[in-house]
């Protein structure tokens, strides 16, 4: 990247760090609302929660692609200054609220730090070369980690806040110092950068043109679920720790930490990646290892008791004898297995789920019993731990497949729509975006359905699966039509070589 200048990389230094700032505030709700609900302040249910962790990513997505455009019409200095100071006025009226729809209303305004994603992308863009977007790009979006400095910081904060607990309402404090901080990096970035629009300008309509291809909207799938999983996942995983393995909320956001800081650092990698040996390959693997991962966290913790295989005479009879290890029926001998009694510590490592099975007897002594009666049924007791570390690290390997697909997904648009990537970048970035408002939702609503936090794994399995399925189909249709036609036809004859074929030189 020797050829770009020192304001290039002036510019994407700025971007990043603004970025970060505004990834930060905008994922403050999954720690902020948990906190809230966790101690009491408000009684908000799951369902509510999501809502609310979601409603500021539903704000910065709607604004990604008129930001998007705007920045490409006006340049990146002063639509990111003016973004960043649009978002710390409703920052700092959250401190004020007092009601559910007082906070809703306060996180839809600045939820407007989500759109900061387009302004970045594009002002990027601007300022490399083709060949050296896609690093530049995943070098940007290693703001992404600005949600682990929120889930990791800000509970110790608010603990501190409010000493301990003992002064509740001093929550309010920490909504002001992410205010504060939105106004200070709107001063750095507007008078250290340099502003840089696209050479061609075009009009409004000419700039949504290639929204007619489906290629986009693919691209804004693959997004939905790396980065709309992510920001998703950077706030639910709070609550979930704190509800599942009963943890306090600074533990649960330490843990979170480890699913959102290298998720977001290694996108850089992502992009370099990406340059070498192409999005399409990096989105193979990605989704094929986010699909597997989930798959292992379908299961919860839990204990079951099931009727199992039983004893059944093998012919009629009086029981004569009846004890612990058999049933003697006449002279059949049929041997039981005694009950189990197993005791397992809350620190003992078992990956995979624990199975005992026992009989418990049907008869007594005296019965008379017919061929095939039932002398014993059959219980089995399976216990599954779901062990907190083996469920982190899984949780750790999505994080950074996720952190590589974002970064592979942006590889594909200067690409393919090299002059519309504040466009093309503002809409997949929406529908990523939504991804981000919409899970949490609907992680809430699977949840209070269905009692199991482990649905949150089962829909982001069943997003993946129609990603993987919906690239591979497209592949094999560009394949096929990249191959040449056929000298001779089904019936014997031969066709006509001068006929023009189709070839494509490019597979996304």
């Amino acid at each position: 990247m020797a050829a770009e200048s020192s304001k290039s990389y002036i510019a994407l230094t700025l971007n990043t760090l603004a970025f970060t700032v505004c990834f930060a505030a905008w994922m403050l709700n999954g720690v902020l609302v948990t906190y809230i609900v966790d101690n009491g302040i408000f009684q908000w249910d799951a369902a509510q929660m999501g809502v609310l962790i979601g409603i500021p990513v539903l704000t910065g997505s709607i604004m990604r692609l008129p930001i998007g455009l705007l920045t490409d019409k006006l340049g990146g200095r002063p639509v990111y200054t003016i973004l960043l100071l649009c978002s710390a006025l409703p920052m700092y009226l959250l401190s004020t609220a007092n009601s559910y729809t007082e906070h809703m209303i306060c996180s839809l305004g600045f939820g407007l730090t989500g759109a900061a994603f387009a302004v970045g992308i594009a002002f990027t863009s601007v300022w490399f070369a083709r060949e050296h977007q896609g690093t530049a790009l995943g070098i940007f979006g290693a703001g992404n980690a600005g949600a682990a400095i929120t889930t990791l910081f800000a509970p110790t904060i608010l603990r501190s806040l409010t000493n301990g607990g003992e002064n509740l309402d001093n929550w309010r404090q920490l909504p002001v110092m992410y205010a504060v901080a939105l106004v200070i990096t709107a001063v750095v970035f507007f008078l250290f950068t340099t502003n840089r629009r696209p050479a061609t300008q075009r009009t409004i309509i000419e700039m949504l043109d290639p929204l007619k291809h489906m290629r986009v909207w693919r691209f804004g799938l693959y997004y939905f679920l790396v980065f709309g999983g992510f920001v998703a996942l950077a706030q639910w995983l709070v609550p979930y720790y704190v509800n599942v393995y009963t943890m306090s909320i600074v533990t649960a956001g330490l843990l979170a930490t480890i699913f959102s800081l290298p998720s977001g650092l290694i996108r850089a990698f992502g992009g370099y990646l990406s340059d070498k040996i192409g999005a399409r390959s990096v989105m193979y693997w990605v989704l094929g290892i986010t699909a597997a991962c989930c798959l292992l966290l379908f299961f919860p913790r839990m204990e079951i008791q099931s009727p199992g295989s039983g004893i059944m005479a093998r012919k009629a009879g009086t029981v004569t004898e009846v004890t612990a290890t058999e049933i003697r029926v006449d002279a059949e001998t049929y041997p039981l297995t005694p009950p189990v009694q197993r005791m397992i510590a809350d620190d003992e490592l078992h990956l995979l789920p624990i199975i005992d099975t026992w009989h418990e007897t049907r008869v007594q002594v005296g019965d008379q019993v017919a061929k095939r009666q039932l002398l014993a049924q059959g219980l089995t007791h399976i216990f599954f731990q779901s062990n907190v570390w083996v469920f982190t690290m899984l949780v750790f390997i999505i994080g950074i497949a996720m952190g590589i697909g974002k970064a592979a997904v942006y590889k594909y648009i200067p690409d393919y729509f090299p002059h519309e990537v504040g466009v093309v970048g503002g809409m997949v970035g929406v529908i990523g975006g939504l991804g981000g408002f919409v899970c949490p939702i609907i992680f809430g609503y699977l949840l209070k359905a269905l009692g199991l936090w482990t649905t949150t794994w089962m829909f982001l399995f069943l997003v993946t699966v129609v990603c993987l399925v919906w690239m591979q189909l497209t592949i094999q249709r560009m394949r096929k039509t990249a191959l040449p036609q056929p000298t001779i036809d089904f019936e014997g004859t031969p066709t006509d070589s001068s006929a023009p074929r189709s070839v494509v030189t490019h597979v996304s």
